[in-house]
């Protein structure tokens, strides 16, 4: 692990490390924001979760997240959406391999040997972010579009792993719309029943925690109709006693702007969770 960039932001340090994945079978980067501490104290850690075509640095650099995590005093952190490198799978469109991950672990040829975001997310990354840093094993997760798919998934399989969850303009039932039936088709093979296990909505049959879930989303969407459909997850939440704030907001778009406007209500969610 090695330090790529470093700055003063509220009082803490914003940095971007690299470091090797042996989950992953290449080099990835993260962010992680550490706010101004005592020393020897371990805080608890939000993994933001990003979309398609993004990288670590869209979330750190757009979001305005930094302020709010130093009033709350908790950590940020930032992985990349999708293994990288040249000898990573790729596709010619932008919600097909590098930069679409999907937080899965792929099964099929070619993507099976280095598609595996969800082992990355849930297990390799906070265990090198808890040995190598003040961070405590307190977490929450949150995510927007594919990212929202991700950290929705990740908690609802995940019981106790997890305070809080929460979401942007998540997609929220991807064996249901286009970008989730094009990439599971390629990650996962032609088997719907499979792609269930990383599907939200139909994970909440299953679920045996009950996490508050907010999710926020812009009305002016472009995507709303057609790839995100939150009625379908609240519909269902609401079949399995699984509260849901859904937060429909009037204007706004699928934008940074958007994620920016609300981030800070999402994070006093989570710091509200991760200190009870």
């Amino acid at each position: 692990m090695h330090l790529i960039e470093q700055h003063a932001s509220f009082g803490g340090t914003q940095s971007v490390f690299r470091h090797t994945s042996k989950t992953l079978a290449c080099d990835m980067n993260f962010g992680i924001f550490i706010p101004v501490h005592a020393e020897g104290t371990k805080m608890p850690v939000i993994y933001w979760l990003s979309g398609l075509t993004c990288t670590e640095q869209n979330f750190i650099t757009k979001a305005g997240a930094q302020a709010y995590a130093a009033e709350r005093n908790v950590i940020l952190v930032t992985p990349d959406t999708s293994p990288r490198g040249d000898d990573v799978a790729d596709d010619s469109a932008y919600d097909l391999g590098k930069g679409a991950g999907f937080y899965l672990n792929a099964t099929e040829a070619p993507w099976a040997s280095h598609f595996r975001m969800y082992d990355y997310i849930v297990e390799e990354l906070p265990a090198l972010i808890e040995s190598n840093f003040p961070a405590n094993k307190t977490r929450s997760i949150m995510g927007h579009s594919m990212g929202g798919h991700g950290a929705l998934t990740i908690a609802l399989k995940n019981p106790g792993r997890y305070r809080a969850v929460s979401a942007f303009s998540p997609i929220v039932a991807p064996s249901q719309v286009p970008w989730g039936e094009k990439a599971f088709s390629a990650y996962l093979g032609p088997n719907r029943d499979t792609w269930k296990q990383y599907d939200a909505t139909a994970l909440l049959a299953s679920a045996t925690e009950r996490l508050p879930i907010l999710i926020d989303q812009g009305d002016a969407d472009d995507f709303l109709l057609t790839q995100l459909k939150p009625e379908l997850f609240t519909a269902e939440a609401a079949r399995h006693n699984h509260k849901v704030t859904l937060n429909l907001r009037p204007g706004y778009d699928h934008s940074f702007y958007f994620i920016a406007s609300f981030i800070g209500e999402h994070i006093a969610h989570h710091a509200a969770a991760l200190k009870a």
